[in-house]
């Protein structure tokens, strides 16, 4: 693992480790610019597993630190083209997780996606994407791309185990079927590159779409995600 995380953070003054068992494990650095950039550089993975980090409050006992929640680049795909705008694609990954606001708007679109930073409770499902009712009452599917995403239990669509240790398989002896998995790779996106980019922005344009923010309001009443829990903690049918 330190050979690992040494090569993926490359901090500037190297770090200690500090073994804390049950799978806690405490990093100090003595650079502040090095925590900063490695919090916001997330999420981070160890063998295709998520690896969760937070900063620690030394007044805290490392053993009742509870690590639930992980940063994650979202890509909104399937927005049309109307409404492609980062207002619009921020109020719809609130279904997501705690959006991350954005102030440069220019990296965080990708062509035919909008990309959102949103900070997401990995207890939960992951949210497969979102049905928005436009004005004229038609129905449209809002599909989400997680960049880096780590393994992912394709029955239960949970990050913190795989699939041979989810519950519904354990329960199912081994009769479920890959047909009856509701979530797939299809989730994962190749993370983004600034290099080679499909959209080139001329200044002056979003200046000229603030009319549009308004339509964005509209977007953010749209209905409710469709992905949910069920009451046995097993994904509903879309």
């Amino acid at each position: 693992m330190a050979r690992t995380f040494k090569q993926l953070w490359r901090s500037t003054n190297g770090f200690e480790i500090h073994n804390h068992q049950d799978h806690r494990v405490l990093f100090v650095f003595d650079n502040l610019s090095d925590v900063d950039r490695i919090l916001q550089s997330q999420p981070w993975s160890f063998d295709k597993h998520l690896v969760m980090v937070q900063r620690y409050n030394t007044e805290v006992p490392v053993w009742d630190l509870t690590f639930t929640k992980a940063l994650f680049w979202v890509q909104v795909h399937e927005i049309l083209v109307w409404y492609m705008i980062k207002k619009v694609a921020e109020n719809l990954c609130e279904t997501v997780g705690e959006v991350q606001k954005s102030i440069d708007a220019v990296d965080n679109v990708g062509g035919h996606f909008i990309r959102v930073r949103v900070m997401i409770d990995v207890t939960l499902l992951v949210c497969r994407g979102r049905l928005i009712t436009m004005g004229n009452g038609a129905k449209h599917w809002i599909w989400f791309k997680y960049e880096r995403l780590p393994n992912l239990c394709f029955w239960c669509g949970r990050l913190t185990h795989s699939d041979k240790n989810c519950k519904l398989w354990i329960e199912s002896k081994g009769t479920l079927s890959p047909d009856q998995q509701q979530f797939n790779s299809s989730l994962k996106a190749a993370p983004y590159s600034a290099t080679g980019k499909d959209v080139i922005f001329v200044p002056g344009f979003y200046e000229g779409r603030k009319s549009s923010f308004r339509r964005a309001k509209e977007v953010s009443s749209c209905s409710v995600p469709v992905v949910a829990s069920s009451g046995t903690g097993s994904p509903e049918n879309i």
